[in-house]
């Protein structure tokens, strides 16, 4: 009876040591560097995004308009009758501004928030005079005002094209994330002139006319000026101001024409 009690007692400990060691828990070492050995944690530092490393991009390309007047006045060489006949309609005074190409390269080895802005594009400025006043070019090159009346509805007009480059340092300050970044910039802007004209818009008989009269009327084929723009997410203003005045020295009253807009679109 007591072998019978031996034997079942050593059986019950042989079936107890066979169920420990099906059901014990292994534990496997996680490899260095990952979380619960389901997350590499080198591979979110290696491969997390890091705006810091994007290339610096500036704030110029796109489609502006605004309005655009004449600073600083002066018509001391004309007589009294004809002082200020280029006096602009401020808000019918308009300008268009078509940034075509920017090329931006960045001041930091180690961030993107400052660098350089340049590029190419068009400037369509109208200036909106007097209903019954136009300009035309005397005989010795000296722009002088004309007046002309067709009817009581008619509209008068100075318009120029230039083709501008500017350079600007431009300054980012992320705000939130990478994409809302508000940004100042300032330089200067030189523009060449391509064409300009005079235009009258009028009825006759019942039938919308035009007077459309091209020419240089003395302006200088150059300018140069200063540019600023500061700007955050969809508002985007710039102002424009020329340093040198627009008609040729002596040859037309002296006034530094400016601009202040928006921009719409960004390109």
């Amino acid at each position: 009876m007591k072998y019978i009690f031996l034997l079942f007692l050593a059986t019950i400990t042989a079936s107890l040591a066979i169920a420990q060691e099906n059901d014990s828990i292994i534990v496997v070492q996680s490899p260095s560097g990952r979380l619960s050995g389901l997350i590499d944690i080198q591979d979110l530092v290696n491969e997390g995004f890091n705006y810091w490393q994007d290339e610096f991009t500036g704030n110029w390309a796109g489609i502006e308009v605004g309005i655009n007047g004449f600073a600083r006045p002066d018509y001391s060489m004309y007589d009294a009758d004809d002082k200020d006949f280029l006096s602009n309609n401020l808000l019918m005074s308009n300008v268009l501004n078509l940034n075509i190409l920017q090329y931006s390269k960045g001041l930091q080895s180690t961030r993107n928030t400052v660098g350089l802005v340049t590029g190419i594009g068009l400037s369509l400025q109208s200036y909106r005079l007097d209903n019954k006043t136009t300009i035309e070019k005397d005989a010795f090159g000296k722009v002088q005002p004309k007046t002309m009346f067709f009817d009581s509805n008619q509209k008068s007009k100075f318009s120029i094209v230039y083709i501008e480059v500017p350079l600007m340092a431009e300054f980012q300050v992320p705000v939130k994330h990478v994409a809302d970044r508000l940004y100042f910039s300032a330089g200067i802007n030189v523009g060449r002139r391509l064409s300009s004209h005079t235009k009258v818009k009028y009825r006759s008989d019942n039938k919308k006319q035009k007077l459309k009269t091209p020419g240089d009327y003395s302006l200088r084929d150059f300018t140069f000026g200063g540019t600023v723009r500061v700007g955050y997410r969809w508002v985007n203003l710039f102002a424009n101001y020329d340093f040198t005045p627009m008609f040729e020295d002596h040859r037309g009253p002296r006034l530094y024409p400016f601009s202040v807009g928006v921009r719409l679109i960004s390109f």
